[in-house]
């Protein structure tokens, strides 16, 4: 993996993860027989639950990881966020602790149960745009009419930093992992992901998934060049983008030894299997990692595979459409 610039470097990890310790204990890393026994082919699941962070995301050591680097000042000022929920979850948090106002930006028709929580952290709402990209475009005429710093849900190295210490976590605990299969929504988790083990452990094999009914980056790895697409439906939102992204795609290009999608069925599965197995609720791009394990199983066979619940904030309704299984 040297040959391209990569985004971000392992000292930015461990310097992330110093900032953000404090604030974010280490989140469990747990075996589950029945999971063991659902997944097959002798592969031995780890799960890192991301779902018991503080705000039940990953997002939280992203938002965490840049803000603590804010002078006074531009905590003062605020921070601007698009967000389908959980990115704006994380900066209304840590804008809380750290004493900077947050808005954020969310597509009209957005998970209402997302959208309150966002308010219950302090942040200010702003309901616009079809879906994540026309509200990142609504974010960036706030940003120029208000003055507020704005930061991208992955286009930013610390982003990736802090999104990268929960790979290192996993490695720190269980050192005989041999893979980790990752949702890719933007790519923070995996780029952060293969920024650690390409650095502690480059046996680890690093294996992306994209929800069937928003692929364009993993249509883009494959086509080896930037592919967009019109629309990005799926219920697993934290997946729901239309294009790759400058600083992650190239990053994914060079590291990933494989990219599959799932249908939105899969993702309800592995929903299922997880809430039967662990007892813990993922929402949907939570669950994407399983449901891509479940997939692989034949390529993972004998292995101890890391998988992350990067998410557990998934609403009523579409869990009540889950478990009636009419996804």
């Amino acid at each position: 993996m040297v040959g391209v610039m990569w985004p971000v470097s392992f000292r930015d990890v461990l310097e992330a993860q110093r900032r953000i310790r404090p604030h974010i204990p280490a989140t469990p890393l747990r075996r589950y027989a029945a999971l063991d026994a659902a997944v097959g082919d002798g592969v031995r699941v780890w799960v890192k639950h991301e779902n018991h962070g503080p705000t039940n995301s990953f997002k939280a050591r992203s938002a965490m990881s840049v803000l603590t680097t804010f002078s006074e000042d531009a905590r003062r000022r605020g921070v601007l966020g698009a967000s389908r929920g959980n990115w704006g979850q994380g900066l209304a948090w840590a804008g809380v602790l750290l004493g900077a106002p947050v808005v954020v930006c969310v597509p009209i028709g957005n998970n209402p149960e997302k959208n309150e929580a966002m308010r219950g952290f302090g942040a200010e709402v702003v309901e616009e745009g079809l879906d994540y990209d026309e509200s990142v475009q609504v974010a960036l005429r706030i940003l120029r009419e208000r003055g507020l710093t704005m930061v991208h849900a992955t286009n930013e190295p610390l982003v990736l930093a802090g999104a990268a210490t929960l790979t290192l976590e996993i490695l720190e605990e269980r050192p005989e992992i041999e893979a980790i299969v990752i949702a890719v929504g933007g790519g923070s988790q995996a780029v952060g992901a293969l920024t650690v083990v390409r650095t502690v452990a480059p046996h680890v094999r690093v294996y992306g998934v994209q929800a069937e009914r928003a692929s364009a980056i993993h249509d883009s790895w494959h086509a080896g060049r930037v592919v967009t697409r019109d629309s990005a439906d799926t219920f697993a939102d934290g997946l729901a983008t239309r294009q790759p992204y400058e600083l992650t795609f190239p990053a994914l290009q060079e590291g990933l030894s494989g990219f599959i999608t799932v249908t939105e069925a899969e993702i309800a599965q592995a929903v299922r299997v997880l809430l039967s197995t662990t007892h813990n609720l993922a929402e949907g791009a939570g669950a994407a990692g399983l449901a891509g394990a479940l997939r692989l199983a034949g390529d993972l066979t004998g292995k101890d595979v890391a998988v992350i619940i990067s998410g557990g904030n998934m609403d009523a309704e579409t869990l009540r459409r889950v478990m009636t299984r009419q996804l």
